[in-house]
């Protein structure tokens, strides 16, 4: 498990850094409250209807996203399910304050 999750965090980091050529970069997309972490390991919008161009970086990146947690669950012999759990748990954990997450049970919140 120790290893899962080193790499679910190597993969953060490595979207946090390499991004997607749009109009808005994640973290500017981030610190406008445009875009926020969700448990299920996935981008989404807490202002509800995103953007045009908050909406394509979402699409992009979650959909980078998902293929990687495919990857790391069939290497690792776990479900998708879990995979995307532990990513969502490690992406609140860097997500910087004043920044949306959205807590099940509770919605959108800043951190």
């Amino acid at each position: 498990m120790k290893a899962l999750q080193n790499i679910i965090i190597t993969l953060l980091a490595t979207a946090f850094i390499v991004l997607p050529a749009h109009a808005i970069s994640l973290q500017d997309a981030k610190s406008q409250g445009l875009v926020g972490e969700m448990a299920t390991g996935y981008l989404g919008s807490p202002k509800g209807q995103a953007s045009s161009e908050a909406a394509a970086l979402i699409k992009d990146i979650n959909s980078k996203r998902k293929a990687k947690y495919m990857e790391i669950a069939k290497s690792q012999g776990i479900s998708l399910e879990a995979v995307e759990n532990l990513a969502g748990k490690k992406a609140f954990e860097k997500t910087a304050a004043g920044h949306y997450i959205n807590v099940p049970g509770v919605g959108w919140k800043k951190k």
